[in-house]
Protein backbone atom coordinates (compact mmCIF):
# COMPACT_ATOMS: atom_id res chain seq x y z
CA UNK A 1 0.00 0.00 0.00
CA UNK A 2 1.27 3.40 -1.11
CA UNK A 3 1.76 6.03 1.55
CA UNK A 4 1.25 9.43 0.16
CA UNK A 5 4.55 11.58 0.22
CA UNK A 6 3.68 14.09 3.33
CA UNK A 7 5.46 17.53 1.58
CA UNK A 8 2.55 16.39 -1.43
CA UNK A 9 0.25 16.28 1.55
CA UNK A 10 1.06 19.69 3.08
CA UNK A 11 1.06 21.69 -0.59
CA UNK A 12 -2.44 20.48 -1.42
CA UNK A 13 -3.20 21.38 1.95
CA UNK A 14 -1.92 25.09 1.04
CA UNK A 15 -3.81 25.33 -2.35
CA UNK A 16 -6.74 24.77 -0.68
CA UNK A 17 -6.16 27.18 1.73
CA UNK A 18 -5.29 29.65 -0.51
CA UNK A 19 -8.40 29.08 -3.32
CA UNK A 20 -10.96 29.37 0.21
CA UNK A 21 -9.42 32.99 0.92
CA UNK A 22 -10.13 33.79 -2.42
CA UNK A 23 -13.33 32.71 -2.64
CA UNK A 24 -13.91 34.50 0.64
CA UNK A 25 -12.53 37.77 -0.79
CA UNK A 26 -14.59 37.32 -3.82
CA UNK A 27 -17.92 36.63 -1.60
CA UNK A 28 -16.81 39.87 0.23
CA UNK A 29 -16.27 41.80 -2.87
CA UNK A 30 -20.26 41.13 -4.45
CA UNK A 31 -21.71 41.47 -0.71
CA UNK A 32 -19.84 44.87 -0.57
CA UNK A 33 -21.48 45.87 -3.74
CA UNK A 34 -24.92 44.81 -3.02
CA UNK A 35 -25.09 46.78 0.07
CA UNK A 36 -23.58 49.59 -2.37
CA UNK A 37 -26.65 48.71 -4.77
CA UNK A 38 -28.88 48.66 -1.51
CA UNK A 39 -27.99 51.94 -0.26
CA UNK A 40 -28.49 53.80 -3.74
CA UNK A 41 -32.15 52.52 -3.81
CA UNK A 42 -33.07 53.03 -0.44
CA UNK A 43 -31.78 56.60 -1.07
CA UNK A 44 -33.59 56.61 -4.01
CA UNK A 45 -36.65 55.85 -2.24
CA UNK A 46 -36.39 57.88 0.79
CA UNK A 47 -36.23 60.72 -1.84
CA UNK A 48 -39.16 60.00 -3.79
CA UNK A 49 -41.34 60.59 -0.42
CA UNK A 50 -39.30 63.61 0.91
CA UNK A 51 -41.61 66.95 0.91
CA UNK A 52 -40.25 69.33 -1.79
CA UNK A 53 -37.93 72.03 -0.60
CA UNK A 54 -39.94 75.13 0.43
CA UNK A 55 -42.76 72.77 1.33
CA UNK A 56 -42.42 71.60 4.93
CA UNK A 57 -46.04 70.44 4.89
CA UNK A 58 -45.83 67.72 2.09
CA UNK A 59 -48.78 68.80 0.88
CA UNK A 60 -48.32 68.96 -3.02
CA UNK A 61 -47.88 72.72 -2.95
CA UNK A 62 -44.55 73.88 -4.89
CA UNK A 63 -43.48 76.96 -3.03
CA UNK A 64 -42.57 79.91 -6.28
CA UNK A 65 -38.96 80.22 -6.87
CA UNK A 66 -37.13 83.09 -5.59
CA UNK A 67 -37.22 84.99 -8.86
CA UNK A 68 -41.08 84.81 -8.96
CA UNK A 69 -41.15 85.85 -4.88
CA UNK A 70 -38.92 88.77 -5.92
CA UNK A 71 -40.89 89.63 -8.99
CA UNK A 72 -44.60 89.65 -6.74
CA UNK A 73 -43.44 90.45 -3.49
CA UNK A 74 -40.77 93.44 -4.49
CA UNK A 75 -42.64 94.64 -7.61
CA UNK A 76 -46.18 93.74 -8.55
CA UNK A 77 -46.78 94.32 -4.63
CA UNK A 78 -44.55 97.52 -3.62
CA UNK A 79 -43.24 98.34 -6.59
CA UNK A 80 -39.74 98.19 -5.49
CA UNK A 81 -37.72 98.01 -9.01
CA UNK A 82 -34.42 97.53 -7.61
CA UNK A 83 -35.37 94.31 -6.20
CA UNK A 84 -35.48 92.81 -9.72
CA UNK A 85 -33.28 94.46 -11.79
CA UNK A 86 -30.90 92.08 -10.81
CA UNK A 87 -32.48 88.75 -11.67
CA UNK A 88 -31.80 87.41 -15.31
CA UNK A 89 -34.18 89.02 -18.09
CA UNK A 90 -35.83 91.21 -15.99
CA UNK A 91 -34.36 94.41 -17.56
CA UNK A 92 -36.91 96.97 -18.28
CA UNK A 93 -37.67 96.55 -22.18
CA UNK A 94 -40.71 98.88 -24.08
CA UNK A 95 -41.72 100.26 -20.70
CA UNK A 96 -41.94 97.50 -18.54
CA UNK A 97 -40.22 94.42 -16.72
CA UNK A 98 -40.30 90.64 -18.56
CA UNK A 99 -42.43 88.33 -16.31
CA UNK A 100 -40.80 85.09 -14.70
CA UNK A 101 -40.86 82.06 -16.36
CA UNK A 102 -43.80 80.56 -14.14
CA UNK A 103 -45.99 83.34 -14.68
CA UNK A 104 -45.72 83.63 -18.22
CA UNK A 105 -46.46 79.63 -18.76
CA UNK A 106 -49.14 80.52 -16.08
CA UNK A 107 -50.92 82.84 -19.10
CA UNK A 108 -50.14 81.10 -21.64
CA UNK A 109 -51.91 77.97 -20.26
CA UNK A 110 -55.12 79.91 -19.40
CA UNK A 111 -54.74 81.58 -23.22
CA UNK A 112 -55.02 78.57 -24.71
CA UNK A 113 -57.74 76.99 -22.89
CA UNK A 114 -59.77 80.40 -23.21
CA UNK A 115 -58.69 81.26 -27.04
CA UNK A 116 -60.40 79.34 -29.85
CA UNK A 117 -58.36 79.61 -32.93
CA UNK A 118 -55.23 79.19 -30.78
CA UNK A 119 -56.48 75.54 -29.42
CA UNK A 120 -56.47 74.84 -32.90
CA UNK A 121 -54.02 76.65 -34.89
CA UNK A 122 -50.25 76.40 -35.20
CA UNK A 123 -48.39 78.62 -32.70
CA UNK A 124 -44.20 79.56 -33.05
CA UNK A 125 -42.07 81.01 -30.58
CA UNK A 126 -39.76 84.22 -31.98
CA UNK A 127 -37.33 86.12 -30.64
CA UNK A 128 -37.93 89.00 -32.37
CA UNK A 129 -40.89 91.16 -33.81
CA UNK A 130 -40.83 89.61 -37.37
CA UNK A 131 -41.20 85.94 -38.48
CA UNK A 132 -40.88 85.06 -41.91
CA UNK A 133 -41.27 80.96 -43.54
CA UNK A 134 -41.17 79.84 -47.29
CA UNK A 135 -43.72 78.04 -48.46
CA UNK A 136 -43.59 75.47 -51.59
CA UNK A 137 -46.67 77.18 -54.04
CA UNK A 138 -45.94 74.73 -56.64
CA UNK A 139 -43.45 72.48 -58.97
CA UNK A 140 -41.44 69.39 -58.27
CA UNK A 141 -38.06 68.08 -57.66
CA UNK A 142 -38.53 64.62 -58.18
CA UNK A 143 -39.04 61.92 -60.86
CA UNK A 144 -38.45 58.50 -61.66
CA UNK A 145 -36.03 56.98 -64.04
CA UNK A 146 -34.12 53.86 -64.87
CA UNK A 147 -31.52 52.81 -62.97
CA UNK A 148 -28.97 53.10 -65.71
CA UNK A 149 -31.16 56.01 -67.28
CA UNK A 150 -30.16 60.32 -67.40
CA UNK A 151 -31.68 62.56 -64.74
CA UNK A 152 -33.55 65.25 -66.76
CA UNK A 153 -33.98 68.21 -64.86
CA UNK A 154 -36.90 68.53 -62.56
CA UNK A 155 -39.42 71.50 -62.01
CA UNK A 156 -38.05 74.48 -59.74
CA UNK A 157 -40.28 75.06 -56.99
CA UNK A 158 -42.30 78.00 -56.86
CA UNK A 159 -42.34 79.51 -53.13
CA UNK A 160 -44.00 82.21 -51.30
CA UNK A 161 -43.01 83.75 -48.12
CA UNK A 162 -45.24 84.39 -45.20
CA UNK A 163 -44.83 87.18 -42.62
CA UNK A 164 -47.15 87.54 -40.47
CA UNK A 165 -48.61 90.92 -39.49
CA UNK A 166 -48.03 92.13 -36.12
CA UNK A 167 -49.20 93.99 -33.23
CA UNK A 168 -48.52 95.28 -29.78
CA UNK A 169 -51.16 92.61 -27.37
CA UNK A 170 -51.84 94.96 -24.67
CA UNK A 171 -54.08 94.16 -21.08
CA UNK A 172 -54.94 96.87 -18.41
CA UNK A 173 -56.30 94.73 -15.33
CA UNK A 174 -56.70 96.88 -12.03
CA UNK A 175 -56.47 95.98 -8.53
CA UNK A 176 -56.52 97.40 -5.29
CA UNK A 177 -53.74 98.59 -3.00
CA UNK A 178 -55.38 96.56 0.17
CA UNK A 179 -55.44 93.53 -1.97
CA UNK A 180 -51.98 93.77 -2.97
CA UNK A 181 -50.93 94.32 0.67
CA UNK A 182 -53.20 91.22 1.93
CA UNK A 183 -50.44 88.08 1.78
CA UNK A 184 -53.18 85.38 1.04
CA UNK A 185 -54.45 87.44 -1.89
CA UNK A 186 -52.90 84.90 -4.76
CA UNK A 187 -51.24 87.95 -6.78
CA UNK A 188 -49.89 85.51 -9.54
CA UNK A 189 -52.65 83.64 -10.30
CA UNK A 190 -55.18 86.58 -10.45
CA UNK A 191 -52.44 88.69 -12.77
CA UNK A 192 -52.37 85.59 -14.89
CA UNK A 193 -55.98 85.04 -14.95
CA UNK A 194 -57.00 88.41 -15.75
CA UNK A 195 -54.16 89.30 -18.54
CA UNK A 196 -55.28 85.79 -20.16
CA UNK A 197 -58.84 86.92 -20.28
CA UNK A 198 -58.13 90.20 -21.71
CA UNK A 199 -55.51 88.81 -24.55
CA UNK A 200 -57.96 86.04 -25.43
CA UNK A 201 -60.57 88.48 -25.84
CA UNK A 202 -58.36 90.44 -28.21
CA UNK A 203 -56.84 88.04 -30.08
CA UNK A 204 -59.65 85.79 -30.51
CA UNK A 205 -61.36 88.85 -32.73
CA UNK A 206 -57.73 89.62 -34.74
CA UNK A 207 -57.32 85.97 -35.37
CA UNK A 208 -60.62 85.77 -37.27
CA UNK A 209 -61.66 89.20 -38.62
CA UNK A 210 -58.17 91.17 -38.30
CA UNK A 211 -57.18 93.66 -40.52
CA UNK A 212 -53.53 92.96 -40.87
CA UNK A 213 -52.93 96.40 -39.60
CA UNK A 214 -51.15 96.80 -35.87
CA UNK A 215 -52.58 93.29 -35.66
CA UNK A 216 -52.78 90.08 -37.25
CA UNK A 217 -54.48 89.07 -40.25
CA UNK A 218 -58.05 87.25 -39.69
CA UNK A 219 -58.49 83.79 -41.62
CA UNK A 220 -61.59 85.89 -42.77
CA UNK A 221 -59.81 88.58 -44.13
CA UNK A 222 -58.02 86.70 -46.18
CA UNK A 223 -59.16 86.99 -49.99
CA UNK A 224 -61.76 84.50 -50.96
CA UNK A 225 -62.52 82.66 -54.34
CA UNK A 226 -64.87 79.94 -55.59
CA UNK A 227 -61.73 78.29 -57.55
CA UNK A 228 -60.12 74.83 -56.34
CA UNK A 229 -56.77 74.35 -54.72
CA UNK A 230 -55.02 73.88 -57.90
CA UNK A 231 -55.89 76.94 -59.67
CA UNK A 232 -56.89 79.66 -56.90
CA UNK A 233 -54.37 82.31 -56.05
CA UNK A 234 -51.84 81.38 -53.25
CA UNK A 235 -53.41 82.64 -50.32
CA UNK A 236 -57.15 82.91 -51.01
CA UNK A 237 -59.96 80.49 -49.66
CA UNK A 238 -61.89 78.60 -51.41
CA UNK A 239 -65.73 79.07 -50.07
CA UNK A 240 -69.15 77.25 -51.35
CA UNK A 241 -72.10 79.56 -51.49
CA UNK A 242 -75.08 78.13 -49.43
CA UNK A 243 -77.59 78.12 -51.78
CA UNK A 244 -80.07 80.53 -50.30
CA UNK A 245 -79.05 84.40 -49.90
CA UNK A 246 -80.61 84.71 -46.84
CA UNK A 247 -79.46 81.44 -44.73
CA UNK A 248 -79.81 77.66 -45.49
CA UNK A 249 -81.61 75.91 -48.48
CA UNK A 250 -83.34 73.08 -48.69
CA UNK A 251 -80.45 70.83 -48.56
CA UNK A 252 -77.79 72.01 -45.63
CA UNK A 253 -76.75 68.44 -45.29
CA UNK A 254 -75.13 68.52 -49.38
CA UNK A 255 -73.63 71.72 -48.94
CA UNK A 256 -71.91 70.94 -45.79
CA UNK A 257 -70.51 67.48 -47.46
CA UNK A 258 -69.68 69.56 -50.23
CA UNK A 259 -67.52 71.95 -47.99
CA UNK A 260 -66.13 68.88 -46.21
CA UNK A 261 -65.23 67.33 -49.50
CA UNK A 262 -62.94 70.39 -51.31
CA UNK A 263 -60.93 69.90 -48.72
CA UNK A 264 -57.73 67.65 -49.60
CA UNK A 265 -58.01 64.40 -47.71
CA UNK A 266 -54.46 64.64 -45.98
CA UNK A 267 -56.37 68.17 -44.60
CA UNK A 268 -59.06 66.38 -43.08
CA UNK A 269 -57.41 64.66 -40.59
CA UNK A 270 -57.74 66.77 -37.75
CA UNK A 271 -60.11 69.56 -38.96
CA UNK A 272 -63.17 71.49 -37.10
CA UNK A 273 -66.34 73.29 -37.55
CA UNK A 274 -65.38 76.70 -36.28
CA UNK A 275 -68.67 78.68 -35.86
CA UNK A 276 -70.77 81.24 -33.00
CA UNK A 277 -73.30 79.60 -30.72
CA UNK A 278 -75.82 81.50 -33.01
CA UNK A 279 -75.31 79.30 -35.87
CA UNK A 280 -74.33 76.51 -34.03
CA UNK A 281 -78.23 76.80 -32.57
CA UNK A 282 -79.12 76.92 -36.29
CA UNK A 283 -76.94 73.78 -37.54
CA UNK A 284 -78.22 72.31 -34.27
CA UNK A 285 -81.70 71.98 -35.97
CA UNK A 286 -80.73 70.65 -39.47
CA UNK A 287 -81.95 67.55 -40.76
CA UNK A 288 -81.31 65.02 -43.13
CA UNK A 289 -83.98 63.76 -45.50
CA UNK A 290 -85.01 60.99 -43.00
CA UNK A 291 -85.09 63.04 -40.23
CA UNK A 292 -81.59 62.20 -38.46
CA UNK A 293 -79.95 65.40 -37.06
CA UNK A 294 -76.70 66.67 -38.37
CA UNK A 295 -75.25 67.90 -35.22
CA UNK A 296 -73.98 65.16 -32.76
CA UNK A 297 -73.14 65.39 -29.08
CA UNK A 298 -70.02 64.62 -27.71
CA UNK A 299 -70.64 60.97 -26.30
CA UNK A 300 -67.91 61.53 -23.64
CA UNK A 301 -67.71 64.60 -20.89
CA UNK A 302 -65.03 67.15 -22.15
CA UNK A 303 -65.37 66.16 -25.71
CA UNK A 304 -66.43 68.86 -28.51
CA UNK A 305 -69.75 67.74 -30.33
CA UNK A 306 -69.37 66.64 -34.09
CA UNK A 307 -71.19 67.50 -37.23
CA UNK A 308 -70.38 64.96 -40.02
CA UNK A 309 -68.25 63.35 -37.81
CA UNK A 310 -65.85 66.06 -37.11
CA UNK A 311 -65.95 68.06 -34.30
CA UNK A 312 -67.28 71.48 -33.63
CA UNK A 313 -65.46 74.70 -31.82
CA UNK A 314 -67.25 77.77 -30.63
CA UNK A 315 -66.15 81.15 -31.95
CA UNK A 316 -67.91 83.95 -30.95
CA UNK A 317 -65.95 86.42 -33.19
CA UNK A 318 -67.37 84.31 -36.18
CA UNK A 319 -70.06 86.09 -37.99
CA UNK A 320 -74.31 85.42 -37.86
CA UNK A 321 -75.91 83.75 -40.39
CA UNK A 322 -76.54 86.62 -43.00
CA UNK A 323 -76.29 87.73 -46.35
CA UNK A 324 -73.02 88.27 -47.59
CA UNK A 325 -71.51 86.61 -44.31
CA UNK A 326 -69.60 83.32 -43.90
CA UNK A 327 -70.78 81.98 -40.52
CA UNK A 328 -69.33 78.62 -40.80
CA UNK A 329 -65.28 77.49 -41.56
CA UNK A 330 -64.02 74.06 -41.58
CA UNK A 331 -60.36 73.45 -41.70
CA UNK A 332 -57.16 71.79 -40.46
CA UNK A 333 -56.00 75.21 -38.48
CA UNK A 334 -52.67 73.55 -37.34
CA UNK A 335 -52.02 73.55 -41.07
CA UNK A 336 -54.00 76.45 -42.26
CA UNK A 337 -53.12 79.24 -39.70
CA UNK A 338 -49.79 80.16 -37.90
CA UNK A 339 -49.52 82.67 -34.75
CA UNK A 340 -46.40 83.86 -34.39
CA UNK A 341 -45.26 85.45 -30.86
CA UNK A 342 -42.95 86.75 -28.75
CA UNK A 343 -42.59 84.56 -25.82
CA UNK A 344 -42.06 86.85 -23.15
CA UNK A 345 -44.84 89.03 -21.88
CA UNK A 346 -44.07 92.50 -20.04
CA UNK A 347 -45.57 94.20 -17.07
CA UNK A 348 -45.62 97.66 -16.37
CA UNK A 349 -47.03 98.86 -13.00
CA UNK A 350 -48.95 101.73 -12.55
CA UNK A 351 -50.20 103.06 -8.91
CA UNK A 352 -50.35 106.73 -10.42
CA UNK A 353 -53.30 106.78 -12.71
CA UNK A 354 -56.28 105.53 -11.53
CA UNK A 355 -56.27 105.75 -7.24
CA UNK A 356 -56.19 104.24 -5.37
CA UNK A 357 -55.97 101.53 -7.46
CA UNK A 358 -52.90 99.95 -9.13
CA UNK A 359 -52.34 99.26 -12.66
CA UNK A 360 -50.90 96.14 -14.67
CA UNK A 361 -49.92 97.00 -18.50
CA UNK A 362 -49.36 94.01 -19.76
CA UNK A 363 -48.19 93.71 -23.36
CA UNK A 364 -46.67 91.18 -25.94
CA UNK A 365 -46.61 91.03 -29.33
CA UNK A 366 -48.57 88.69 -31.42
CA UNK A 367 -48.87 88.25 -35.28
CA UNK A 368 -51.18 85.70 -37.48
CA UNK A 369 -51.89 84.83 -40.65
CA UNK A 370 -53.09 82.30 -43.43
CA UNK A 371 -50.79 80.02 -43.84
CA UNK A 372 -51.61 77.16 -46.28
CA UNK A 373 -55.00 78.33 -48.32
CA UNK A 374 -56.17 75.03 -49.02
CA UNK A 375 -56.32 74.02 -45.29
CA UNK A 376 -59.28 76.39 -44.34
CA UNK A 377 -62.76 75.96 -45.91
CA UNK A 378 -66.11 78.61 -45.61
CA UNK A 379 -69.24 78.77 -46.24
CA UNK A 380 -70.61 81.82 -47.31
CA UNK A 381 -74.69 82.72 -47.07
CA UNK A 382 -75.29 83.81 -50.42
CA UNK A 383 -77.72 81.97 -53.25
Amino acid sequence: MDIENPTDIMTDSFDIVARQDKADEAIKSLRSDVDEVKARVDKIGRAAVRPAIGNPAGNGTIEPSAEVKGFVDGYLRRGRETEIKSITGATPVDGGYAVPREIDAMIARELKEISPVRQLAQVVQVGSAGYRKLVATGGTASGWVGETAPRPETDTPDFAEIAPPTGELYANPAASQSMLDDAAFDLEGWLASEVAMEFARAEGAAFVNGSGFDQPLGFLSSPTSLAGDAVRPFGSLQYIGSGDANGFDANPEGRLIDLVHTMKAGHRQGASWVMNSATLSAVRKLKTSDGAFLWQPGLVEGQPDRLLGYPVIEAEDMPDVTGGSAPIAFGNFKAGYIIAERSATQILRDPFTNKPFVHFYATKRVGGQVLDSSAIKLLKIEA
